[in-house]
């Protein structure tokens, strides 16, 4: 079991999103980032890894989400309530649909903000973390 003093060595994943389904990636990129895949996991402890996405705008949705799924915003005013499908979402922000699902699937607590900083999603197939050298990942 680990300590929270204890010093953790990060590892670096690249995930290329290309054709994967939006839950199923989010589920692998959630347990990188919580640290769930290493055999010393401790729940207190933020020892996850640095995940890095590639080709955002490329996910794939299952069912009849890309139909039916939205996103709502409220400015707090009467009549503030804005709707957006996911389908224009992943042509304006398509690093705010990945980043939405992986945040929902993290546990709530103190380390959720720190855990999220790790999380790089870039639209195209570039990125600017050649030095990391980060592990290629597949995912289902």
């Amino acid at each position: 079991m680990k300590r929270k003093e204890d010093m953790v060595s990060r590892k670096c994943y690249l995930v290329d999103a290309e054709g994967k389904i939006l839950g199923r990636l989010g589920t692998t990129i959630a347990k990188l980032l919580m640290g769930k895949d290493s055999p010393d996991y401790t729940p207190h402890v933020d020892s996850g890894a640095t995940v890095i996405v590639i080709n955002a705008e490329k996910v794939k949705l299952s069912g009849k989400k890309s139909m039916t799924k939205s996103y709502q915003s409220y400015s707090g005013y009467p009549g503030g309530l804005k709707e957006t499908n996911i389908r224009n979402m992943l042509v304006r922000k398509p690093g705010y649909v990945i980043r939405h699902a992986v945040k929902g699937m993290i546990s709530k607590n103190k380390l959720l903000a720190r855990r999220m900083t790790r999380l790089k999603i870039y639209k195209g197939p570039e990125h600017p973390h050649r030095a990391q050298s980060p592990i290629l990942l597949e995912v289902d």
